[in-house]
């Protein structure tokens, strides 16, 4: 049996805040916004070339804001990346090196916080 996990819920206090700044600094790709009704907005934002999203909004979750930790993206090149997210204004740690890869850490205006790893083969 095939299961793809295609969504995950990011909780944050202000879904525009959060919006902007995943798609403006870090680059997602703003797939849906919609008001459902006055309790449910669901906004879906999808990393470049991912086959998971991550879905904010009102309503959509019962976790509290910032308590979503360790999400991972693999990358290409997460030097670049990095100074990229900089020019952004997105505070990212240095490059730390371990022997699965290389990463680097930021969080969400409201301490999601997320991984880039570049594996080295």
């Amino acid at each position: 049996m095939e299961m793809k996990l295609e969504l995950v819920p990011v909780p944050v206090t202000n879904v525009t805040r959060a919006k902007e700044f995943y798609v403006e600094k870090i680059g997602f790709n703003a797939d849906h916004d919609h008001q459902v009704n006055e309790q449910l907005r669901f906004v879906q934002l999808t990393p470049p070339g991912s086959a998971c999203s991550i879905v904010i909004g009102d309503g959509v979750t019962e976790m509290a804001p910032g308590t979503q930790k360790g999400l991972q993206m693999v990358v290409k090149d997460v030097r670049s990346l990095r100074e990229k997210l900089i020019e952004n204004g997105v505070e990212a740690s240095e490059v730390q090196q371990m022997p699965w890869g290389d990463f680097v850490f930021f969080s969400d205006p409201d301490g999601n916080s997320w991984a880039l790893q570049q594996i080295n083969k």
